[in-house]
This record gives structure tokens, C-alpha cells and sequence, in this order.
């Protein structure tokens, strides 16, 4: 199995680095190529599969190995050329095969949710079984395809305005005029960015010149 047992008795130990702004898990998953690979082993994919919220938080992945990594990748390139499509209203050549791969992936069926009683007597959700590499990437492949296939979603896609970040999300704003992935990333730098354009500007200015 690839997955260590640190990771086993810490499944949240790589949730930290991960991102999860963009309200889609097809665009959750596009997400972990930046700013590094995070899906480089079993460790932080299991950690990304709970926080996309492909399976319920405290679900154990015992059976997650080193070939679940890759398959994940492959779907995320495959959804990356069509979103990438969708955005600059170009057909790259590999087109067509992406739109294949994804509709194949999501021909499995995904993970099945019951509810169970927790020990205060409310009810959970846990899935019926472990759920399989195939049935994990049939769900993004499957919210891929919705989100592609909406009119309403799709015309919301945007890429984040922040310095270089390919960070793709779902503008459902007001007016739909959400900037950036997170306000708090890449939000913050561009605020932090300008506080120090302006304070620069203040150290050389001339005495009485007014900074705007």
C-alpha cells in the first residue's frame, strides 16, 4: 500500500496546503498542480479526497496505492483542456481525446452514501463500502461533465486575476464580479502588494506632493 502510517493516523496532515475555492471538485482537483504537484503520492490524494468532499470526512482509505496518484492526474489533465477550452473559446488538438477520457471516467458509478446513527443518535453519512480509484474519479469526471454541460455554471467560470495564478473557479458573486480564487490569498497579496507600491511611493515623494 502507498499509504504511510503517519499519514494513516493523520488523514488531514497535507489539508493545509491544499485549495479548496473554487466550488467545483473537477476544479478542486486542477487546483493541486498549483503552485507544486501535490499529487505526488497517496498521502495528500487521500488527504484531497476527503477535503473535495468525495467521500465523508472521517473515511478511512486503507486501500488507496501508489497507482491512484497517476489516475487522478490523468483525469485532471483531461478536465484541465476542457475547462481550458471553455475559456479561450479554442479547440487545442487534444480535444477531443480529453472529452473521450473524461466521459469514460465518469461512466463508473461513484461512491454510495447511507446514513448511519452516530453515538448521540443523529444521523451520519458513511459510504456503503471502500470506495474504489474508479468510483472516486467517476465523481469529479461526473461534476466535470455537469459543470460543463450547464449554460448557468459555465458562464461563471473564471480564471483568478491574481499574479500568476491559474486558479480556476465559479463566479456566483453579485454581479459576478468575484476577482480571485480566494480573497484571502490571492486577495491579500494584491492588497499587500499595492499597501507596498504606495508606501514606496510615500519614502520618495517630494514634501507636499499628495499620494493618491
Amino acid at each position: 500500500m502507498g499509504l504511510d502510517l503517519d499519514t494513516a493516523m493523520n488523514p488531514y496532515k497535507y489539508a493545509y496546503e491544499l485549495r479548496f475555492d473554487s466550488g467545483r471538485s473537477s476544479l478542486d482537483l486542477l487546483a493541486t498542480s498549483h503552485p507544486h504537484e501535490h499529487l505526488d503520492a497517496v498521502g495528500p490524494l487521500c488527504a484531497w479526497i476527503r477535503g473535495a468532499g468525495l467521500v465523508p470526512p472521517d473515511t478511512p482509505l486503507p486501500h488507496a496505492d501508489d497507482s491512484w496518484p497517476a489516475a487522478f492526474r490523468e483525469l485532471r489533465t483531461s478536465v484541465g483542456r476542457l475547462v481550458s477550452d471553455w475559456l479561450t473559446r479554442t479547440h487545442p488538438g487534444a480535444y477531443d481525446v480529453a472529452l473521450a477520457r473524461v466521459n469514460e471516467a465518469a461512466c463508473a458509478a461513484p461512491p454510495v452514501p447511507r446514513a448511519v446513527h452516530a453515538d448521540d443518535g443523529s444521523l451520519v453519512q458513511e459510504l456503503a463500502g471502500p470506495p474504489e480509484c474508479a468510483a472516486l474519479l467517476a465523481a469529479v469526471a461526473r461534476d466535470a461533465v455537469e459543470l460543463l454541460t450547464d449554460p448557468v455554471a459555465r458562464a461563471g467560470l473564471r480564471q483568478c486575476e491574481g499574479d500568476n495564478c491559474p486558479i480556476v473557479y465559479v463566479d456566483t458573486s453579485r454581479g459576478r464580479r468575484r476577482r480571485w480564487c480566494s480573497s484571502e490569498v490571492c486577495g491579500n497579496r494584491e492588497r499587500v502588494a499595492r499597501h507596498r507600491k504606495r508606501a514606496a511611493l510615500a519614502r520618495g515623494q517630494l514634501p507636499g506632493m499628495r499620494v493618491l
